[in-house]
């Protein structure tokens, strides 16, 4: 059992209890010290913190901040959710790094074959790797959406750290990663083969810039399995406690925006949120956001209304459109009115997970006027199919 990875929650955190019965905290099954370890049953949501800052480029000390998160978090009013959640504690980093990682990796797929969503504070974002690593034993191959400015593909000779930890997933064999899709990138911090080995790759990538329109990143978060957020990607004066916060980036109500999506997915089945460094907090300001961040993904999560059509498609608007060699055929939700396109692909093949691709309304509108959506494009020459 994944008890003997966990150290109860800081007694700390728990002297803030309220008594209030709509306080998050008074929801939560927790692992106190001196109690039994939360039974799981019927547990839909899994929160922990991984405490491992060994491999994050110029932010050491992150990791050790989750009391501070859950001393903002567990004070929140909740929502009107019948979600049951639990806080599992923390992870502490192991002897060696890959102690850390293989702990985080045991936690994950143990929690994925119970049918719960983690929620892992990290710790550097390294750890996303560890998280990917859970699903190999799942067979089937996964999309991976990355909130970040930076790419992550680091040097291919480089230890696997927070600047690397993409490369690593790539080079990993066998490969489980269909899809990799960047929202928050900055253009400055990427080199250019790095961003012409995106578009080779079949990958996706929008600027920060492209984000003011957030509407974009929908789709983008519902076609993800796995989540990770690195704080770095909200600009410094919203969120200053991360040692490589920048002058640029999104603002506070954008990123809860974003978890919001990544909650609402019926797709994400894993969700992080990395480089917080309480070292450089001010006033707790990031450990506030990063508290409203999971509630935002916990409200979203409450949503979710289970309307991916892959099985159930006769009971959605179809609309087909036609051009010079290809029909696609586009499905339109009677629930949400969300939009997916259809791939072409043997029901046998591994890549029928992804046969489905979510779109937007504009994606449609675009096929109309001839225009191929890029997303189903890039989906058709991943699968050999263009």
């Amino acid at each position: 059992m994944i008890q003997e990875f966990f150290t109860p929650i800081s007694e700390s955190v728990l002297q803030q209890n309220n008594s209030e019965s709509s306080v998050f905290e008074s929801l939560l099954i927790k692992n106190i010290e001196g109690q039994e370890f939360p039974v799981l049953e019927g547990v839909k949501l899994a929160i922990f913190d991984v405490q491992e800052s060994r491999a994050s480029i110029n932010n050491e000390g992150t990791g050790v901040g989750a009391s501070e998160i859950r001393k903002e978090l567990y004070r929140l009013h909740s929502g009107n959710w019948t979600v049951s959640i639990a806080d599992l504690g923390t992870i502490k980093a192991g002897n060696l790094i890959k102690d850390t990682y293989y702990a985080v990796k045991e936690t994950v797929s143990f929690l994925l074959k119970n049918d719960i969503l983690p929620i892992i504070i990290g710790g550097g974002q390294d750890l996303i790797y560890a998280n990917y690593k859970a699903y190999s034993q799942l067979d089937q191959t996964v999309n991976l959406a990355v909130v970040s400015p930076k790419f992550n593909f680091g040097n291919e000779e480089e230890e696997l750290s927070s600047n690397s930890f993409l490369s690593k997933i790539i080079l990993e064999e066998p490969c489980n990663l269909f899809n990799y899709a960047n929202l928050g990138y900055q253009t400055y911090y990427n080199s250019s083969e790095e961003i012409l080995l995106i578009e080779k790759l079949s990958f996706e990538a929008h600027r920060v810039g492209v984000l003011k329109d957030l509407t974009i990143a929908e789709p983008v978060m519902r076609d993800a399995d796995i989540v990770g957020i690195d704080i770095g990607a909200v600009r410094a004066s919203e969120a200053p406690g991360n040692g490589n916060a920048n002058p640029n980036g999104l603002y506070g109500d954008d990123i809860c925006a974003l978890a919001r999506y990544a909650g609402i997915s019926d797709k994400v089945t894993s969700f992080g949120i990395y480089e917080y460094n309480p070292i450089f907090d001010q006033n707790g300001q990031t450990g506030k956001l990063i508290s409203q961040m999971i509630w935002y993904f916990i409200e979203g999560f409450s949503l979710r209304t289970n309307d991916y059509p892959y099985g159930f498609k006769d009971s959605y608007y179809k609309y087909l459109v036609p051009f010079e060699n290809e029909v696609i055929c586009f499905y339109q939700s009677d629930k949400s009115l969300r939009w997916w396109m259809q791939v072409d692909v043997n029901t046998q093949s591994k890549y029928k997970r992804h046969v489905l691709i979510p779109c937007s309304h504009e994606d449609y509108l675009n096929a109309i006027e001839q225009k191929i959506p890029d997303r189903w494009f890039n989906a058709c020459k991943k699968m050999d199919l263009s």
